[in-house]
């Protein structure tokens, strides 16, 4: 099939799995194009099934915001009409559904059917939808989608929950590059890192309040006064500034460990021996997925979507948001016994297995035939269409 992808080319989670998404299936043969304003952080590299195709917004001085939500629409024209596309694939609510039905109605009119799917990712419903300004568009653009789908049960229902959405939801979970994410040896860097044979606890995100990224200082605050641990703090946003100077007035900087974002992280992932995610709202977790996949354990918050991936007591724990004395509690449990820890990285990895991109893929490539079965007639030939 020609698959057009359209999605925010961050390090985010929307992001990041529909890059990867994109990738796997240009290996598997389909002819994947992304419509985004950059190359998409995961896209390093190219074969001759990956296709990019830059939105350029104009810069014309009347425009206090630039309209990308236009700009984007007018793009994806382009690349159905001129690339023959057979369906729209496009991830996060806003903008990019209602620029897929503009563009869809656009295509109408000139003969061509496209079909679209809207694949819901988290903060586009349960943050950034639910916001009156946006809540009327959004169930529309859902509600004008070919097929929908969400990365967890609980977004599902949570969308249905906040919207009214007259669509079916197709819940198809997020996945993990195993080829990519797996238990590498990294002695030397882990011996850089902790010389004394120390824990090593990290945490990776966007550093947004919702992450609770103090809440991770403070779990490792209680666990540093019962036993040596280094904590690496992965990523960048509006709480790191705040973050550091908690760490100072702890005194526990020397011990803290701020890296910034990172490309490799499935190799600090791997000399890693806990994840903390303690996040007010995660719709699935893909930051814990990796770190089970790289064979770590995780204490996280058991909201949203966590408890589909954190097995409590299995994989980590599932604590209240905000209960940072029982996830330091847990979290000193795991790690303070060998035997018992490296139980706990055998259960992670099994788990992560079950979210192998090998198993996923397929059912959306199985969703993509069903929803572009709905156009038998469509025309193929897109490019003779003035």
């Amino acid at each position: 099939m020609k698959i057009g992808i359209v999605c925010y080319p961050t390090f985010g989670g929307s992001g990041v799995v529909a890059t990867e998404l994109g990738k796997a299936l240009a290996d598997n043969g389909h002819q994947v194009h992304f419509i985004t304003y950059n190359q998409p952080a995961r896209l390093d590299f190219f074969s001759e099934n990956l296709y990019y195709h830059e939105v350029a917004v104009s810069q014309y001085p009347l425009f206090q915001y630039q309209p990308y939500e236009s700009a984007l629409a007018s793009k994806m024209v382009d690349v159905v009409k001129h690339a023959c596309l057979d369906i729209l694939h496009v991830h996060y609510a806003i903008p990019h559904a209602s620029a897929a039905f503009i563009a869809k109605q656009i295509l109408a009119a000139n003969g061509i059917d496209i079909p679209v799917i809207t694949t819901l990712h988290g903060t586009d419903i349960t943050l950034v939808g639910k916001d009156r300004t946006y809540n009327p568009v959004v169930t529309f653009s859902i509600n004008q989608s070919d097929g929908v789908t969400a990365v967890s049960e609980h977004l599902r229902k949570d969308t249905y929950e906040h919207f009214a959405i007259t669509k079916d939801i197709r819940v198809i979970p997020n996945f993990i590059d195993l080829n990519r994410f797996n238990h590498q040896v990294r002695d030397h860097f882990k011996r850089a890192i902790a010389p004394e044979g120390e824990r090593i606890f990290i945490h990776t995100s966007n550093f947004r309040k919702v992450k609770r990224v103090k809440d991770v200082v403070l779990i490792f605050d209680t666990v540093l006064k019962k036993l040596p641990a280094k904590l690496l703090l992965v990523g960048d946003g509006p709480e790191r500034a705040p973050v550091e100077e908690l760490c100072r007035e702890l005194d526990i900087a020397d011990h803290v460990r701020f890296l910034g974002k990172q490309e490799s992280i499935e190799e600090l992932l791997s000399v890693c021996d806990l994840f903390l995610m303690p996040s007010e709202s995660e719709s699935f977790g893909l930051a814990a997925l990796e770190a089970m996949a790289c064979s770590v354990p995780v204490i996280s918050s058991n909201t949203g979507g966590l408890p589909e991936l954190n097995v409590d007591g299995e994989t980590g724990f599932l604590l209240n948001v905000g209960d940072v004395s029982k996830m330091a509690e847990r979290a000193i449990y795991i790690v303070e016994d060998e035997d018992r820890l490296q139980q706990f990285k055998k259960n992670a990895l099994a788990r992560a297995r079950k979210f192998d991109i090998k198993l996923i893929m397929p059912m959306y490539e199985d969703y993509y035939r069903e929803i572009a079965g709905l156009y038998p007639e469509r025309v193929k030939n897109c490019d003779s269409i003035a």
